[in-house]
């Protein structure tokens, strides 16, 4: 059994079928939230900087491209705390609905925006603003599609259905980047530039259709409908949150812990893109291939790791993953300065296909240890989506900051992200499975 989650009765029996349909919408819903949030990341590092935010200077508008990128990551902790409130209250599945709803649209608009040559100052000003609906729906998307899969899964089980949901990330980033790569192939760069990156964000509204019809067949997961009955759901599950100190400690430390993980995948999948594109010169078409055989790997290693987790526990899977990014660092930077594109898209492959994995994989699980039912789905948006802000989206801009800093040297951003490894594999070490509540668990 994972470590920190008990057995509890459930309201009803639950079959084989009703777990697949769980386990297959939680995967489609996270695969189209994360199509739709990274889709900006990879228009952000190719088009954006170019079509929204044109200046003089190409770092500068590579920068203010990813400032947007950062502001999706700003507003993803108000939709933890809006969707976690409502999931605790209400159930999870009636929040993840409203969530794919809004995800859907508002890339979908972003597909039709006008750009700053044709509006000046307002194209900037509408990205910016359905941004921030991104990340209010990816906010409250996370943790209860992690949970929908964990709160269904059978005892010594649970990190292997939690790591089904973190598929989605994996496909979601290999949809975009490959459709990305194929209208890149396709279309010339007048035409990709002109309508070709407008496709990839109109594909959204098909995903979310699809999604909706799987996602509407699904029942609310037994563990909450039993906390319903016979405890009542938290009339203010944040408070809940801090007012107990073992979760507060748990909550404090999972925000830590998640910092080596936030800027790993968003070194990897997102500033890698910019970097690889921008300062080593190497073919677009060549990178954007490269994250989706990464992705892909991702994607075919992440239930293969939950299975492993459910034996050695999330805690000793994520610092393990932790410490494997600290050490990976340096070297995959020195194997870039080759300038190599196989080299350097086996490297991706690698650290972000495997190492990322291990990392990834038992997250989940590991976070949704961190609070009781009751709160359990405001403890995870927390945590996720708090340290979203300094441990991912800040993450390409500090980088791209520190490259500058060394006049092109990646060394100081290598240690930057050798000390995010660090923290994380620290603070995941401090979790106990005795500090982690048993009460009240699914």
């Amino acid at each position: 059994m994972t470590a920190g989650l008990k057995p509890a009765p459930d309201v009803r029996d639950v079959s084989r079928k009703d777990v697949r349909t769980v386990i297959v919408s939680s995967l489609m819903g996270t695969t189209v939230e994360w199509y739709d949030f990274f889709l900006y990341s990879t228009a952000a590092s190719l088009v954006f900087d170019e079509l929204f935010f044109p200046t003089d200077d190409p770092t500068v508008s590579t920068m203010l491209a990813f400032a947007t990128f950062f502001v999706g990551f700003v507003a993803r902790p108000l939709g933890g705390v809006l969707f976690g409130h409502v999931g605790d209250r209400i159930g999870r599945k009636r929040t993840l609905v409203s969530t794919m709803l809004l995800m859907g649209l508002s890339t979908a608009a972003m597909g039709a925006l006008p750009t700053y040559e044709q509006v000046g100052l307002l194209a900037p000003l509408l990205l910016v603003l359905l941004r921030v609906v991104q990340g209010l729906a990816i906010g409250g998307e996370w943790a209860g599609a992690v949970l929908m899969a964990v709160e269904y899964a059978p005892p010594g089980k649970r990190a292997w259905y939690g790591a089904w949901p973190q598929v989605g990330l994996a496909l979601g980033l290999g949809l975009g980047t490959g459709l990305f790569a194929l209208l890149g192939n396709v279309l010339d760069d007048e035409q990709f530039l002109g309508y070709g990156w407008r496709i990839a964000f109109g594909v959204s509204i098909v995903l979310v259709l699809i999604g909706l019809v799987i996602r509407l067949r699904v029942a609310e997961t037994p563990a909450f409908e039993r906390m319903r009955t016979t405890q009542g759901a938290a009339k203010a599950p944040l408070v809940e949150l801090f007012r107990d100190r073992t979760t507060r400690r748990n909550t404090l430390l999972g925000l830590l812990s998640r910092w080596a993980e936030g800027a790993a995948f968003n070194t990897w999948a997102v500033f890698f893109l910019s970097y690889a594109t921008s300062s080593l010169h190497l073919p677009r078409n060549g990178v954007l291939v490269s994250v989706m055989f990464a992705s892909v790997t991702l994607a075919v290693l992440l239930p293969v790791f939950g299975r492993l987790t459910d034996r050695i526990t999330p805690r000793r899977a994520y610092a393990f993953g932790a410490g494997l990014f600290a050490l990976a660092v340096y070297p995959a930077f020195l194997a870039f300065q080759t300038r190599d594109v196989l080299l350097s898209g086996l490297i991706i492959v690698l650290v972000l296909g495997v190492v990322h994995a291990l990392l990834y994989a038992p997250q989940g699980t590991l976070y949704a240890q961190l609070a009781p039912v009751r709160s359990r789905y405001t403890g995870m948006s927390f945590v996720y989506q708090f340290s979203g802000i300094y441990a991912s989206g800040l993450t390409p801009l500090v980088i791209t900051a520190l490259i500058a800093a060394g006049a092109g040297s990646p060394w100081l951003a290598c240690g930057y992200l050798v000390l995010t490894g660090l923290i994380g594999l620290g603070a995941t070490l401090a979790l106990r499975p005795a500090d982690l509540h048993e009460n009240g668990q699914a």
